[in-house]
């Protein structure tokens, strides 16, 4: 299990998933140690389809743990580019490494300025403390 953290270079919503920029208008998006941590052992990862679009605030995927099974909603709205592969053999990658080898999925941002609504890593802390 990865230690408690919220790295400053990303950018996060407050359903708990995190979104990485990467350019004018693509990004890798996942969900946050504190999602990780009260999912407990994720045993399944539905990703989307590639090609297919997500909406800002909607549920994209299915993150199944031995507790229940929680839906992931999208930082961002976008079309999906890249989904993580890997974790279809190794869903446990996202509480081992949930903003590394545990990210989700890629997308190209249809409105890039949404990610002004999004949280720094000290506020997303403090609404985990309130």
């Amino acid at each position: 299990m990865a230690e408690a953290s919220y790295p400053d270079d990303l950018l996060y919503h407050a359903e708990h998933d995190w979104a990485r920029i990467e350019g004018p208008d693509e990004a890798t998006l996942g969900i946050t140690w504190y999602a990780q941590d009260a999912l407990g052992e994720v045993v399944f990862f539905e990703p989307p389809e590639v090609g297919s679009s997500v909406s800002k605030d909607a549920p994209y995927a299915e993150v199944e743990s031995v507790k229940a099974v929680s839906d992931v909603i999208a930082p961002l709205s976008g079309e999906i580019v890249a989904v993580n592969e890997s974790l279809s053999e190794n869903p446990a990658v996202i509480n081992e490494d949930p903003y590394g080898e545990g990210w989700l999925v890629r997308v190209r941002l249809t409105d890039p300025a949404e990610r002004e609504a999004l949280l720094d890593a000290a506020s997303y802390r403090a609404t985990l403390s309130g």
